[in-house]
């Protein structure tokens, strides 16, 4: 098992089990990401919750879910030679290091005379589909999304009646969440496992997707179907979710961000660097300050739609969409800061910290990925009255806010100074117009954005 945690529509289960009397489920906790300093203790425990679950709904079909801890691929081939095995079975990913596993595990498999069988269903459609008029790779969104819904979908592959184990004695029990992370974690983040992703789906189906095309964008509503962390770690079947999603009115727009994550995963697969390198390189000169980063990791930018999306990250290991657009715009085109470290800080906290999303949506706010208007500046107040215009997003995570009305909750530096003093809020680190055009300019200058007093009336969207 890979990133693969359930029973339905498992390609790869689905297929070990009709092609072999016997099959051991296996997951190998990786050591090396264990340690890793991008290794998220909200996602480790999401992906903990996420085996135990997969555990119990293994043992309901007769089976039992195996735990190793060590390397991938050594701990595999050691299975098979514990039990016989002819045959390994596995999920394909797109990034480098699903890549390069998948590549050890084949020359393993190849020394050892086991066969590898690597099915789809970590995407709507396979990663390496569609192809353009040329056999090339899809660069931006609108034409790759046209092809994508002429792809053939495969059927649904069916759960298993039965999970059968070969006659040996399989040691390897789920081990303890403290041995494996010891936080710090969100207070408040979702549950993990296959369970609890399909009641979000049945959620969503009935209250969500209906009314997702002219709401999912605002922020204090309950307008996100909130699957990304269960699609991340496949608790849910991303081609279940979106034929189930096609059966309700009005979803296309719901279906169009399930292909805007195949997108991000056809893109992965043919560029697997995109979380480091620029996927289209600007020639932006990114700026440096530690005092800054560290303000807008903790919510402390005096932007207060800014500031919400910040904490709720930090609480909830969660951001809606537009969250996400509003903050990683206003680190890399306000503040000047590299993309990179967004996407570090990203991945410390998501449980649905997925390198292809993850990455390639950083890189298209930051002007270097797919977008193709790489200049386009989020005005923080424009999408405050757009997108939380009585301010309730911003009271729910700014308790020092809450009390504020709606005419200054976003603009609380505009109040009088003895009024502003006493919120314990800080005041803005830059000026959205000044912010903006310093941007545009810094490849060329380098130009400070210190906050001044000036207008607020720059780029809208």
């Amino acid at each position: 098992l890979n990133r693969d945690l359930r029973i339905h529509d498992h390609p790869a289960l689905a297929a070990a089990c009709a092609g072999a009397e016997a099959v051991v489920p296996l997951f190998v906790f990786d050591e090396r990401l264990l340690s890793s300093p991008r290794a998220s203790p909200n996602l480790i425990r999401f992906l903990h919750e996420s085996l135990a679950a997969q555990g119990q709904a293994l043992q309901d079909v007769g089976g039992r879910l195996v735990v190793r801890r060590g390397a991938p691929v050594a701990e595999t081939l050691r299975m098979a030679s514990e039990t016989g095995a002819k045959v390994v079975y596995a999920s394909r990913d797109v990034s480098s290091g699903a890549l390069a596993r998948e590549a050890a595990l084949s020359r393993a498999c190849a020394e050892a005379g086991i066969g590898l069988a690597l099915q789809p269903g970590v995407t709507v459609v396979p990663a390496d589909e569609p192809r353009t008029t040329t056999g090339g790779t899809y660069r931006v969104f609108t034409p790759f999304w046209r092809a994508w819904e002429a792809v053939p979908r495969r059927p649904l592959a069916p759960a298993p009646a039965r999970v059968t184990l070969p006659p040996v004695a399989l040691a390897g029990e789920l081990p303890a969440l403290e041995t494996l992370t010891t936080g710090p974690f969100s207070p408040d983040p979702q549950t993990g496992g296959e369970p609890a992703a399909r009641r979000l789906l049945a959620m969503a189906l009935e209250h969500v997707l209906p009314r997702y095309g002219t709401q999912h964008d605002t922020l204090a509503g309950n307008t996100s179907s909130r699957l990304s962390a269960a699609l991340h770690f496949g608790c849910v079947s991303p081609l279940e979710v979106e034929q189930a999603a096609r059966d309700v009115a009005g979803s296309e727009a719901f279906v169009r961000q399930l292909a805007w994550r195949d997108f991000h995963h056809h893109t992965t697969l043919s560029f697997p660097s995109i979380g480091h390198e620029d996927l289209r390189p600007r020639g932006t000169r990114w700026q440096r300050d530690d005092d800054e980063l560290d303000a807008w990791r903790e919510g402390l930018t005096g932007y207060p739609i800014v500031d919400a999306g910040m904490r709720q990250l930090l609480q909830e290991g969660w951001l809606p969409g537009r969250a996400r657009m509003i903050v990683a715009t206003f680190l890399t085109k306000h503040l000047g800061h590299d993309w990179r470290e967004g996407e570090r800080h990203f991945a410390r906290w998501l449980i649905d910290g997925d390198v292809a999303n993850n990455a390639a949506n950083w890189q298209w706010v930051a002007g270097t990925g797919s977008d193709t208007r790489p200049g386009r500046i989020l005005n923080p107040l424009r999408q405050a009255e757009r997108f939380d215009r009585d301010g309730e997003y911003v009271r729910r995570y700014l308790p020092e806010l809450a009390h504020l009305d709606r005419r200054v909750i976003h603009t609380p530096w505009l109040l009088p100074a003895d009024e502003r003093g006493s919120l314990g809020y800080p005041d803005r680190l830059v000026d959205h117009e000044v912010a903006a055009a310093a941007f545009r300019l810094r490849g060329v200058t380098g130009s400070s954005t210190r906050a001044s007093e000036g207008s607020l009336s720059a780029t809208k969207r």
